[in-house]
């Protein structure tokens, strides 16, 4: 909005204030009097700019944009920690109990048991909040002496840890916010309500499922994948206590529909097909998740772009997903989750 507010057209308009007949001219008095005036207005417009791109939800970011969606009271959520099963054995393979609280690490990583699910087998959460807590698996190392114990392992997640909220996620629940009232228990309030809970990547109401006053609510996890059981409970605790009476709700989780890809490739000089196979997965992945409840098909066409977009692939031929040269419709309750990526040379 002020981009023309530049030092020299500033200092061009205060120069033009002054009579012509006074010596004006670069190294003058007067020039080195408004000059440096000049080079503060420049700065201050400048300021300016940057105040404006912050006041809106659209252009803003950081504590700035929580300022801003705080007047409708939606907040950045925090981090929150991964819930995990572990399994813990004796002697010949038999379960063992271990007390609550007993710490245990796996690459640097710490957890404590918060819950006996049956013997042997523990929920465990990470004491690092974040999606940290979600990428190790395997052998669990005791921090404290345990007797007994033979073998630990960690295994299932529970509940995913997810990471403080991005801005631009935090933008996207303002703007649904203010763009779809949510009031008196209407689709847009149920949808709400689930996004709340520590753990929900995204949600899709059912009105009128299964008749009058009945609610259908589809969530998925903060990474877009099928929620676990704990979170379904969650969210299902929390909707009780929010619900407008006389309101059957019922939540569950999305159906995964496992997606496979297959292709030849043709490589740049200097790329090898397990970096590329890598990069390939990782970009589609995302398009993945961000399709998941906003498209009811997978876009055949899509997944070539993303693979010619790979770096290191120059063409490809025999591309398939889900064996086919076709869209790959997804109902109304499945999300997509990758399963296999072949690529071939």
């Amino acid at each position: 909005m002020y981009e023309d507010q530049t030092y020299e057209a500033i200092l061009s308009r205060m120069l033009d204030r002054v009579p012509g007949d006074l010596d004006k001219r670069e190294g003058s008095i007067i020039y080195d009097a408004l000059s440096p005036a000049a080079a503060e207005l420049a700065q201050a417009y400048a300021d300016l700019e940057v105040n404006l791109r912050l006041f809106s939800a659209q252009t803003s970011s950081g504590a700035y944009l929580e300022l801003r969606t705080a007047d409708y009271g939606v907040t950045r959520k925090p981090a929150t920690k991964a819930q995990r099963m572990g399994q813990f054995f004796g002697q010949n393979d038999s379960p063992l109990d271990v007390a609550l609280g007993s710490r245990f690490s796996i690459e640097q990583v710490n957890y404590q048991t918060i819950q006996r699910i049956s013997i042997g087998q523990y929920v465990l959460e990470c004491e690092i909040a974040g999606s940290i807590g979600n990428q190790k698996a395997g052998t669990l190392l005791p921090i404290n002496y345990i007797n007994g114990l033979v073998r630990a392992e960690l295994i299932d997640i529970l509940v995913p840890g997810a990471d403080t909220e991005t801005d631009d996620n935090l933008r996207q629940r303002y703007l649904q916010r203010v763009r779809q009232p949510a009031t008196s228990g209407n689709a847009a309030q149920y949808r709400q309500w689930a996004l709340e809970v520590a753990g929900v990547g995204d949600a899709k109401v059912f009105p009128l499922w299964a008749g009058s006053g009945s609610v259908k609510l589809v969530i998925v996890d903060a990474g877009k994948q099928p929620a676990t059981s704990i979170l379904v409970d969650d969210v299902s605790d929390y909707i009780e206590t929010v619900r407008p009476i006389g309101a059957a709700v019922t939540v569950v989780s999305a159906a995964a529909k496992e997606i496979g890809v297959s292709a030849v490739v043709t490589l740049a000089a200097g790329y090898a097909i397990q970096g590329v196979t890598d990069a390939f997965r990782a970009a589609l992945g995302s398009y993945l998740q961000d399709t998941a409840f906003a498209s009811t098909y997978i876009s055949y066409a899509k997944v070539g772009t993303i693979l010619l977009s790979t770096p290191g692939v120059l063409d490809y031929t025999n591309l398939t997903v889900n064996g086919g040269s076709v869209n790959v419709a997804l109902a109304d309750e499945e999300i997509p989750v990758l399963e296999t990526v072949g690529l071939g040379v």
